[in-house]
């Protein structure tokens, strides 16, 4: 079995970051703390003037939280920390002084709209389709749903929200702001994000740098508004209705 990884590579001033877990690429706590911290520490390399983000494998973007450690939290503190996880990899992204390029190959579920959703321009193939699916274990998207809601608007964010146990096509997951671009295949992807990539190496640094922090505007407050949603969510997996549902998927 391939071991979960997070792992990047600097080539011609574009930095590629890759996360991989071998379940659907789930994010435990270790991974989106390694993500986190990869994100930023790239973001602050001179070397490096664009960061694409993808995952590994050609099936699944990102199926959102690990299940087997939702599963084992058994105290609001425990679920705090699981669930800033993710804060952590949002905020990161915000943080980070680079344009980051989203490479959505598949599917994606809850947490991970929550990361394709951080990224500054998202490329994708008619395969991502996307689902917020933590209504349907009596949690909610808290914490992805501020990111999700700057990028589609909050009444689509709120459709998928609700309508949990839908995926959503690419095409509409476009329609609505999520993907800039939707391809045929991984290769053309790949193709059109690598050119893409390169092109924006062209472009002035601090120009990129300054705009950056002009979409960004007015999400300053972050840092403690998602530390206040994982909470909720920490909270709420400990629900009696949340901890029968879990059992199922033991």
């Amino acid at each position: 079995m391939t071991q979960a990884y997070v792992k990047h590579e600097i080539k011609n001033n574009i930095a590629t970051i890759e996360f991989f877990h071998p379940e659907h690429n789930s994010l435990p706590s270790d991974i989106l703390a390694k993500l986190a911290n990869t994100i930023t520490e790239v973001g602050n390399n001179n070397e490096v003037k664009v960061i694409i983000l993808k995952s590994g494998g050609d099936r699944t973007f990102c199926a959102g939280a690990s299940f087997q450690e939702l599963i084992s939290i058994n105290d609001a503190a425990t679920g705090k920390v699981f669930f800033s996880g993710f804060a952590n990899v949002i905020n990161a992204m915000r943080k980070c002084p680079k344009f980051i390029i989203g490479r959505i190959q598949g599917k994606t579920v809850g947490g991970g709209v929550g990361i394709a959703a951080a990224t500054d321009y998202c490329m994708a193939t008619k395969f991502a389709a996307i689902k917020l699916s933590e209504l349907n274990v009596g949690i909610g998207p808290f914490v992805v749903a501020p990111a999700i809601e700057r990028k589609m608007g909050v009444s689509a964010m709120s459709q998928i929200a609700i309508d949990a146990n839908t995926f959503y096509e690419a095409t509409w997951a476009k329609q609505k702001g999520l993907f800039a671009n939707v391809y045929e295949s991984i290769e053309e992807l790949d193709t059109e994000v690598q050119k893409f990539a390169e092109h924006l190496c062209t472009y002035n640094p601090e120009a990129m740098q300054e705009m950056k922090k002009v979409f960004w505007r007015g999400t300053e407050d972050w840092d403690s508004l998602l530390a206040e949603r994982a909470a909720i969510s920490g909270r709420l997996v400990l629900s009696d209705f949340t901890k029968e549902t879990l059992k199922k998927f033991k």
